[in-house]
């Protein structure tokens, strides 16, 4: 299978503080931002999910800076997924600098499947067997990449 290749983005300069650094709360849109693309390059957009009656609401996430991300600076987000229930997943993401590949932070984001019309909590592996199986050959194959870093 093959692995999603990052996610590239060049930071804005209204997402900078005082400081003239990268704004701390942007960094979880930022991994938002990856996780959403890492489903559109699985074929799977949360646009295809909501039409399903799927939400997946955010149910913790956590960010540790490394080293300050500035202005202008091009970065790439990889992002894998860590954790694959079949109703819940969790997600890490490591930002690196594009030019020297320095890892300039980690995080994780947790989360469940939900059934959008009744708030509750679905296997997808029942209710969406060939989804199911997408998102588990995908950890599987991520499982594989995870150790060798």
């Amino acid at each position: 299978m093959k692995t999603y290749p990052g996610y590239a983005r060049k930071p804005h300069y209204y997402e900078t503080d005082q400081m003239a650094i990268i704004h701390h709360a942007n960094y979880i849109r930022w991994f938002e931002e990856a996780r959403v693309d890492l489903l559109d390059f699985l074929g799977f957009p949360y646009e295809k999910m909501e039409e399903l009656g799927i939400i997946v609401p955010v149910l913790g996430v956590s960010c540790e800076y490394k080293e300050m991300i500035r202005y202008g600076q091009k970065i790439l987000i990889q992002v894998w997924i860590t954790t694959y229930t079949g109703s819940r997943l969790n997600f890490h993401y490591r930002i690196y600098d594009q030019a020297c590949n320095h890892l300039l932070t980690t995080g994780e984001s947790k989360h469940c499947f939900l059934a959008k019309e009744t708030q509750r909590l679905i296997s997808l592996k029942k209710a969406f067997p060939e989804i199911h199986q997408l998102f588990n050959d995908y950890f599987q194959a991520n499982q594989i990449e995870m150790k060798q870093l």
